[in-house]
């Protein structure tokens, strides 16, 4: 089975203070930009403090974020590297087949055939398909996340059914 879903989802890294007023600039690691919005409450850091979100700008990738706590770039500055976390609760609900990392790590994967290829311990993102890291007695093995290779994710029992394409063992 795996693990114990966490309570908070990340959707952001703080990078660094932008201006003298206390804006910062966020890395958004979320697929739903739109979250980002006032009067939203983040929770920032390993305390997850919370922070409410004043006001929001777009620069590039980047979200600029102006939090109701924050009013100038020395405070901003003491924000720096933190992940903005939302509880889980709040996640946006998925389309079916689709997933939070936090669902996958820790399933276990297997193949058609019954041979246990290893446990999924991280996700890469790439350009085209996120690749799943599976660990098996201390070696590793890369599988793309890709319909015609994982064929099955069951969540209640911990497992992924996998079809090996050839050169992948």
């Amino acid at each position: 089975m795996p693990a114990q879903p966490p309570e908070y989802l990340n959707i952001g890294q703080i990078l660094a203070p932008r201006g003298v007023q206390g804006e910062v600039k966020v890395s958004v690691t979320t697929d739903f930009p739109e979250r980002f919005r006032p009067r939203l409450v983040v929770y920032l850091g390993p305390e997850h403090a919370p922070y409410t979100i004043k006001a929001v700008r777009w620069f590039k990738q980047w979200a600029l974020l102006k939090f109701k706590e924050v009013n100038d770039q020395e405070s901003a500055e003491a924000l720096r590297g933190l992940a903005v976390d939302i509880p889980l609760a709040e996640a946006v609900p998925l389309e079916e087949g689709e997933y939070y990392e936090h669902q996958i790590i820790g399933l276990q994967a297997w193949t058609e055939e019954g041979r246990f290829l290893g446990e999924v311990t991280d996700i890469l993102a790439t350009g085209s398909a996120d690749v799943y890291v599976l660990s098996n007695q201390g070696k590793e093995l890369l599988i793309p996340a890709l319909k015609q290779v994982v064929l099955k994710i069951d969540l209640h029992e911990g497992r992924m059914l996998v079809r090996l394409m050839e050169g992948l063992e």
